[in-house]
């Protein structure tokens, strides 16, 4: 039996008894996760449409001066409450969402054929407050295009005179790619569940086994250094590996607890797409579960390599960032980078579009390259004698 088969027998077999072990890879880190946004997602998707269809109360002022708008609201859901003495205030402290002041000039205005003002008060960085003031706002503006036309109608003139320039809209974007964007974040959970679930064996691996001593007895036997590390790596791998296929399983699922009909997004999170992330995602395994043990490697206790590993974790969030903040357009190099090869095919994956075969070739040949100079980084490391030596 080759040595690298035993060292990796006898590290899974060890750490499937490790309770720490089995409960961040394989629990914590691939279905907390999803489990805590498909019930985040859940309740916040139901609580905004349930606010989008009942019926709302906003404070009017002045409402004595538009009986025709009042009934307009009312007609729409929406119910006039008595003035409010201090409107901006009454926002500010969040007593109410929105507050409509009309002009103490609307009926003059309006009586003469002139253009009236309602202000519609509210505060834009409150999240709650975006669907009542969408509705009060979609329904003044639709009012005042209806009494508009009608003037024009009075005058013996056409309604579409005052736009002499129709705005037609020709969305290119599919129920599938608009899913897209609320689940853009897919490809950083994916990686970061990688890391988590390989995290804790590479640290006990390397560090847990040199603070406890048993080390130096695995290095004395007649074995090949690099075949020690291959059966740890794939120990490793194997750990990260579940924890990606339980991570995509569990995401799965999200459609059949998210409202995605009545968002009008489609989403297709099926065998299809599970297959392609995990071709994606396999030279990060191996990369990740390199450099987890050669970062581990230089720390003397267990504590000492989870503040290491704690820094190593902000690789996995650059890409899924500085897409966030600077969108890009994807050109076939960028899949050869290791992060952003899998964050842009991932993505892709997400909005229907598929990837092609040369971008897969591209994300694992530039994965796999830069997990072998890990790989070989690690494997010298392991050559040095004080790697067994504790304290």
């Amino acid at each position: 039996m080759s040595p690298a088969f035993v060292v990796f027998l006898k590290e899974v077999r060890e750490n499937l008894r490790d309770r720490r072990t089995l409960i961040n890879a394989l629990i914590t880190g691939p279905l907390l996760g999803p489990v805590m946004f498909i019930m985040l997602m859940n309740v916040m998707v139901n609580r905004e449409l349930a606010k989008a269809d009942k019926p709302i109360a906003v404070p009017v002022i002045g409402a004595e001066l538009a009986p025709n708008l009042i009934g307009a609201l009312k007609s729409a859901g929406i119910d006039a409450l008595p003035a409010l003495p201090d409107p901006e205030a009454a926002v500010h402290d969040q007593r109410t969402d929105i507050v409509i002041r009309i002009a103490p000039d609307y009926a003059e205005a309006w009586n003469k054929g002139q253009a009236v003002q309602v202000e519609l008060i509210y505060d834009s960085s409150r999240r709650d407050a975006s669907t009542p003031v969408q509705r009060v706002r979609s329904v003044v503006e639709s009012y005042g295009r209806r009494e508009g036309a009608m003037r024009l109608i009075a005058r013996g003139l056409a309604p579409i005179t005052a736009w002499p320039v129709q705005v037609a809209d020709r969305d290119q974007a599919t129920s599938q790619s608009r899913s897209a964007l609320m689940f853009s974040f897919l490809p950083y959970f994916f990686v970061l569940t990688v890391f988590l679930g390989g995290m804790y064996l590479a640290i006990d691996l390397t560090a847990g086994e040199r603070e406890r001593q048993s080390l130096e007895p695995l290095f004395v036997n007649p074995v090949a250094r690099w075949k020690i590390l291959a059966g740890k790596l794939a120990a490793i791998c194997s750990f990260s590996t579940v924890s990606l296929l339980l991570s995509v399983a569990a995401f799965a699922t999200a459609p059949l607890f998210i409202p995605t009909e009545k968002l009008g997004i489609a989403l297709d999170l099926g065998f299809r797409f599970a297959a392609h992330v995990v071709l994606l995602m396999l030279p990060l395994i191996v990369l990740l579960a390199a450099l987890q043990s050669l970062v581990a490697a230089f720390a003397k206790s267990y504590r000492e390599a989870q503040t290491y590993q704690s820094i190593l974790m902000i690789i996995p969030v650059l890409p899924s960032a500085l897409l966030s903040v600077i969108p890009v357009k994807a050109e076939s190099w960028m899949y050869a980078v290791p992060l952003l090869g899998q964050n842009l095919g991932i993505v892709q994956l997400l909005r229907g579009d598929g990837v092609t075969g040369e971008q897969v070739m591209l994300c694992l040949a530039g994965g796999f390259a830069a997990a072998a100079i890990a790989v070989v980084a690690t494997a010298y490391l392991y050559r040095s004698e004080r790697l067994a030596i504790s304290g």
